[in-house]
């Protein structure tokens, strides 16, 4: 079980020797005019920390200018040269998937120049990775190491340094090198709970400014070469001054700096006194105009002026105020300044503000991307990305190319081995929401925010028929039958409608069938197969009402869609995901992931639960699942699962069993996946980030996957990992000890017999032994986990399996219980649902409610069960004296209930006084404080 964040390239004194015997020792090299020398700044001390999976802090070696018995460590930085990144591939493809090309790109953050003239290298920030970007060369580079989307960064003034900082929970400022692509120092902690907002780098490379991401906002100033993770002086700001989301160092002064808010500029000094800041005063009062919102600031060739832009299209001009007053005594501080014109430029907002003395790049909100000549009035477009959300992405069947849909209603086709664009088109009545390749190759089919359904060539991308626009809300599904005959969508107004391809007139054309409201939650999946009795197409669709709807599409007519079977899939967790699971044995099956990280095979033809399997347990449940396609070339009987959860990308080996160790995820949209695809051949998993635009290209590596799963052991060893202290803990032992002791309650307790032990025990006896081990399925769950051991060899066998050996048992119970433990949450969560407000502000239910509730509803207990259940639990508590009796006395029953449970029950007095279950002091506080304490360490939230 692996959960990853690609780990930069290692360091090693191999790789130094080498590349002094190419390029010669650091001495004899020569500098670049506009970049810097290969040799940090005199007293320069770069610490190499670097990020790994799982983000525990490494050990951090520094080295300096003055050293000359190099570390293999820092061996890739000191000989990094302009372009390195390019001569060969130095991406990491150790890992199951890896990211090898990102389409799309944020365009509210700046997309700064690192190369120009021949070699013309740009860096760009996609989501939570940056992106250097080799225009000419058509090649990238990706700086990986956040966990959140990336929300500033800056680029020395050299180009040499690059620094990136995300918000949001583990926010983590890394300062890369460009020549090499090497993180030379992350900073942990920089803004707790709140990440940064904006961030600058001063010209000489040596210090670092933050503005946090919070209401009350910090600055920080970090000279980011030392190994601490203290900044050298920090303030706070008020809240009146706005979110400060720019910021810029005083290019002829590094202790000075400027920053913005839309209401607000501050300007700061920093010494030895700490970090002093002023916030002079401008609004259309000042010099009686309208001055608009602030986008962004610089200071001027000059040291004494600043300069900002505003939404009105003018520009406020700053200089420092004199510092003597009439009697020559110091009056304000060094860095105070005040507005002193506002110079009206335009009618249009001035949203960008920078000095350049050289070529650059201008990066539009519209997600353009421009090169400008500053010698000429030339400019050449560089990238021209989605301008909203990529909501849609789909592989062709047998070609390399992927369509790419965006709620901007621009639709592409990328050739993902070149890579390049081939064509495009653009909708402007809506967006698109979901896309769709035929089994053939020949159609790409459509679904719009607005309803609307397309069905396009799939080469020129013109449209094949005329628009259908029979769905009431926006399509969020579509999928062709395999034989390209019926095609169906699925809309947020949960209702299936069907397509399909008819004669007319000599030639073939679609049209449209029937439709219907088949569930009354939003569907999460439409699929289509194939009869196991004969070729023709069947259609399914899945909804969050947990409902399996199969339709009759050869009994289905004109305007009338017909139901062939509903079936209910689960009894209370949601079902998410719907796919045809690979023939691997003599039963077929359908698979599902719900949200309560399982996944289940159901027989295709009864709809019968067939196993239950622990899903992957990556912080969030799968979302989407696809079969990887296969090719020739793997071996026939290996298959492998693609996923998406919430925010990761990950790889499953088949069969699933429960065996954590046979998946991978990594992380891919930290704000969200919005769609899944996968290349023909398998060699590749496509992510689209729907809200951050991109789209991203991970390759696969399935040698690595299988490699991590022989790692982690065979046969039961895998599972023994999942129990509580593991193969020799105690709760391994009590199990035995109740599998044991069913054996000898079989052959009677008193028996004075020779007893003859087994490996085995009855199906009766599993229920017992679950709730023995903390774990209380449902009634019918239980009827579930029996089924699945009784039927486990029926297809193959034609016989029923009657007992169940230890082995067995620990695989059912790892599948079966929740994945979480028991969470205090969830039930306060029923409390806060089914109880009231009583007078002291707690949630409570009414005694009698909670037996009412217990008795009439869900699967509803009889009078004499409910009397023994309370019996059993508050009749004999340890140390009460006595031993529980065989059969409990239900005459006493009311006189008990009432004298030990209270008229009004909390969730605390339901959990530990009812039900018995221990709530660890430091949760029991933090029950009291409402925040949802849980019950287990290992719980859900």
């Amino acid at each position: 079980m692996s959960q990853h964040t690609p780990k930069p390239l290692s360091l090693s004194k191999d790789l130094l020797t080498a590349a002094w015997e190419k390029e010669g020792t650091p001495e004899d090299a020569g500098t670049d005019t506009l970049l810097s020398p290969l040799w940090p700044p005199s007293g320069l001390r770069i610490p190499i920390s670097l990020p790994s999976p799982g983000y525990e802090e490494q050990g951090v070696q520094q080295w300096s200018g003055d050293d000359h018995g190099h570390d293999g460590s820092a061996s890739l930085v000191w000989v990094a040269t302009p372009g390195m990144l390019f001569q060969e591939d130095k991406q990491n493809k150790l890992h199951p998937l890896s990211l090898s090309r990102v389409l799309g790109y944020n365009s509210s953050l700046a997309v700064h120049s690192l190369m120009d003239g021949e070699d013309r290298v740009i860096l760009y920030v996609s989501s939570h990775t940056a992106v250097i970007h080799d225009v000419l060369g058509n090649r990238q580079y990706h700086l990986q190491g956040h966990t959140n989307a990336i929300s500033c960064l800056c680029v020395s003034e050299d180009r040499r340094w690059v620094a990136t900082a995300d918000r949001g929970p583990d926010a983590l400022i890394i300062v890369w090198d460009s020549f090499s692509g090497i993180p030379v120092r992350t900073i942990f902690e920089s803004h707790p709970g709140e990440g940064v907002s904006a961030i600058a780098i001063s010209r000489d490379a040596k210090y670092l400014a933050t503005v946090s991401a919070g209401t009350v906002q910090r600055v920080c100033v970090w000279k980011w070469t030392l190994p601490t993770e203290k900044p050298l002086c920090s303030t706070e700001l008020r809240p009146e001054f706005g979110c400060q989301d720019f910021m810029i160092f005083n290019p002829q002064n590094p202790h000075e700096f400027v920053s913005n808010s839309k209401t607000q500029v501050i300007f700061y000094l920093w010494g030895d006194a700490g970090l002093q800041y002023s916030a002079p005063l401008l609004n259309s009062e000042t010099f009686g105009t309208v001055v608009g919102h602030f986008s962004q600031s610089a200071f001027h060739f000059n040291n004494s002026q600043a300069l900002t832009g505003t939404s009105a299209g003018k520009l406020a001009v700053w200089d420092t105020t004199d510092p003597y007053g009439p009697s020559r005594e110091p009056q304000a501080k060094p860095h105070s300044r005040k507005a002193t014109k506002l110079v009206p430029l335009q009618k249009d907002s001035l949203t960008v503000l920078t000095v350049f003395e050289r070529n650059f790049i201008l990066s539009t909100s519209d997600a353009t991307v421009l090169r400008v000549a500053t010698d000429t009035t030339n400019f050449e477009k560089v990238m021209d990305e989605a301008k909203q959300a990529v909501n849609a992405i789909a592989c062709h069947p047998w070609q390399a190319l992927l369509a790419v849909g965006s709620r901007c209603g621009l639709l592409r086709v990328w050739d993902y081995q070149q890579p390049k664009y081939l064509v495009s088109r653009v909708f402007t009545e809506a967006g698109i929401q979901c896309l769709c390749y035929d089994p053939a190759g020949y159609y790409l089919a459509a679904g719009f925010t607005d309803g609307s359904v397309h069905i396009l060539d799939a080469i020129s991308l013109q449209s094949s028929c005329k628009e259908f626009k029979f769905s009431h809300g926006p399509v969020t599904h579509i999928s062709f039958s395999h034989d390209s005959e019926y095609l169906a969508t699925a809309d947020e107004k949960y209702a299936v409608t069907v397509y399909k391809r008819v004669l007319q007139n000599g030639s073939r054309c679609w049209q449209h069938l029937a439709g219907m409201h088949s569930h009354y939650k939003p569907i999460r999946s439409i699929l289509f197969g194939v009869q196991l009795d004969s070729h023709k197409p069947r259609l399914l669709s899945l909804g969050e009402d947990r409902q399996l709807v199969e339709y009759d599409l050869n009994s289905s007519s004109k305007d009338h869609l017909v139901v062939l079977h509903r079936d209910r899939l689960e009894q209370f967790a949601v079902p998410l995901c719907l796919a045809w699971y690979p023939q691997l044995s003599t039963e077929s099956f359908i698979l599902t992931a719900n949200n309560h990280y399982k996944m289940k095979l159901y027989n295709t033809t009864t709809k019968m639960c067939r196993k239950t399997l622990l899903g992957p347990t990556y912080g969030s449940p799968l979302e989407k699942i696809q079969i990887l396609p296969t090719t020739n070339t793997m071996d026939p009987q290996k298959h492998y699962l693609a996923y998406v959860t919430k925010d990761k990308v990950g790889l499953q080996i088949l069969p699933v069993d429960g065996n954590p160790h046979k998946s991978s995820a990594f992380l891919c949209h930290p704000d969200g996946v919005s769609d899944l695809a996968t290349s023909f051949d398998g060699h590749y998993i496509f992510t689209a980030g729907g809200n951050d635009c991109t789209v991203m290209k991970w390759e696969v590596n399935l040698n690595a996957l299988d490699a991590a799963a022989s790692l982690g052991g065979e046969n039961l060893i895998p599972f023994y990992s999942l129990l509580d202290g593991g193969r020799g803990g105690e709760f391994f032992r009590e199990l035995e000890d109740y599998f044991y002791y069913v054996q000898l309650r079989g052959h009677g307790i008193d028996s004075l017999e020779t007893r003859q032990v087994s490996t085995h025990i009855p199906l009766e006896e599993i229920p017992s032994i679950m709730r023995a081990m903390g774990f209380y399925p449902s009634e019918e769950k239980i009827e579930e986990m029996i089924n699945e051991v009784k039927f486990s060899e029926y297809v193959d066998t034609g016989e029923q399996v009657t007992k169940i050996s230890l082995e067995d048992f620990i695989k059912l119970y790892i599948n079966h219980r929740p994945a979480f433990g028991l969470s205090m949450k969830k039930i306060q969560r029923a409390f806060q649902v089914l109880g009231y407000d009583n007078e002291n502000g707690d949630k409570v239910i009414d005694r009698g409610v909670l037996l009412s509730l217990l008795l009439c509803t869900g699967e509803h207990m009889t009078e004499d069960e409910l009397a023994q259940c309370l019996i059993t639990l508050l009749g004999n508590r340890p140390g009460e004296g006595g031993s529980e009796p065989d059969t409990p006395d239900l005459a006493g029953a009311p006189a008990l209930i009432e004298e030990e449970i209270p008229a009004e029950i909390t969730a605390e007095i339901f959990t530990a006084d009812i039900l018995g279950l221990p709530i660890a002091e430091p949760e029991r506080k933090r029950t009291e404080k409402k925040d949802g304490s849980l019950i287990y360490e290992d719980s859900e939230s």
